[in-house]
């Protein structure tokens, strides 16, 4: 009797179980839906939280981008713009020098044909017959052959690079009152080093100073950008004989 009355009271509780009404089997299922709301919310924020960071990160990269290319784009411009210069250069000097070889060559022609003229009135100048004690050279090339030796030595020269000669008269050397020199990508100037995409303030006599950007170092000269986005160039010679002075810009 006594287990027919407990198994009777055990389904009672398995039917009320199943029909959703004990309170064994509700207050566990309310704790665990209020769990899973908790939890939803808080993965639903972490969800929003994750989005915004990525979101974040990929405008940072871009914006991060961007810059990196307008850099790259601004330093190969100012390395193409600094290689055509040096071209410009080469081929002023060349031309230069070609001028002189063809003046040269024009004035040995009208040499030669006044030689070989049959008709002219100047006498043959007489033969003399030398006798050497001592080793001596003999050039059997005529003077048009060196000339044009000379020539093609003179070109080669000229494409050896920073160590040209250049065919300028000798230039009288003057005294520099300051000291500066290019050196591996830098400036030396008065006991101060400069570098690329430093702010200098640019002083000369009788002028306002000006502030701007160096953007460029070579073996003779800086080039660098004023404020309105214009593009000079300072000779190392210049700073050198004071006709400019710069200094460092920490505004």
């Amino acid at each position: 009797r006594l287990y027919k009355e407990r198994l009777s009271q055990v389904d009672a509780k398995l039917q009320e179980v199943i029909a959703g009404k004990a309170p064994e089997y509700l207050e566990p299922l309310a704790a665990l839906q209020e769990n899973m709301q908790i939890r939803t919310k808080v993965a639903g924020i972490y969800r929003e939280l994750c989005l915004e960071s990525v979101k974040n990160k990929y405008e940072c990269e871009i914006q991060a981008s961007r810059q990196h290319c307008e850099s790259e784009k601004l330093l190969l411009y100012d390395t193409v713009q600094s290689e055509l210069e040096e071209k410009i250069r080469r081929l002023e000097e060349d031309r230069h020098s070609i001028d002189i070889t063809s003046e040269l060559w024009n004035d040995e022609l009208q040499s030669r044909k006044k030689r070989k003229d049959p008709f002219s009135p100047d006498k043959k100048k007489p033969v003399f017959s030398l006798t050497f004690s001592r080793p001596y050279i003999v050039y059997m090339l005529q003077d048009l052959d060196i000339l044009e030796d000379w020539t093609t030595i003179r070109k080669a020269m000229a494409t050896l690079g920073p160590h040209r000669v250049k065919p300028e008269p000798p230039v009288k050397l003057e005294k520099h009152l300051h000291s500066a020199r290019s050196e591996e990508g830098r400036l030396y100037y008065d006991g101060e080093w400069y570098g690329r995409g430093q702010t200098i303030c640019i002083d000369k006599k009788d002028e306002c100073p000006t502030s701007a950007i160096i953007t460029t170092i070579n073996h003779d000269e800086v080039w660098f950008k004023r404020p309105d986005g214009s593009k000079s160039k300072l000779y190392i010679s210049q700073l050198q004989k004071g006709k400019y002075s710069i200094k460092h810009n920490h505004n």
